[in-house]
């Protein structure tokens, strides 16, 4: 059974940094593609960041630009997503979700979603 389950999310105060795990069970990294998608309150679903099967890297959004990294640990099944310096309107549950070999232009046609998980950066 394929499985995706997102794990590092919690209250952070503004500036402040996270680390959120995707740890995929029944999926080959190395064939698989994993996005993170977040969604606000009130606001639909967005992408965050991609990473390919060949490890490619798709941006979604210039929001993150320069505070949001992705990468992946083939060995331990986890894909990645390092946030530096959050700000308020980064609040929102934060979902990783598979696509086969390449990354999806957005966050529709995916196979596969975790549960999500919150972050919420709140002084």
């Amino acid at each position: 059974q394929i499985q995706l389950v997102e794990s590092g999310g919690g209250l952070v105060q503004p500036g402040g940094s996270l680390k959120l795990s995707c740890l995929v069970s029944n999926i080959n990294l190395g064939y698989w593609a994993i996005g993170w998608f977040r969604q606000a309150p009130g606001k639909g679903r967005e992408g965050v960041l991609c990473i390919s099967s060949g490890d490619e890297i798709t941006t979604y959004t210039d929001a993150v630009k320069g505070r949001f990294t992705i990468s992946k640990d083939k060995a331990k099944n986890t894909v990645y997503l390092e946030i530096d310096n959050l700000k308020p309107e980064d609040t929102a549950t934060y979902y990783c979700a598979a696509s086969f070999n390449l990354c999806r232009p957005d966050h529709y046609g995916l196979d596969y979603w975790g549960p999500g998980i919150q972050v919420t950066v709140s002084s």
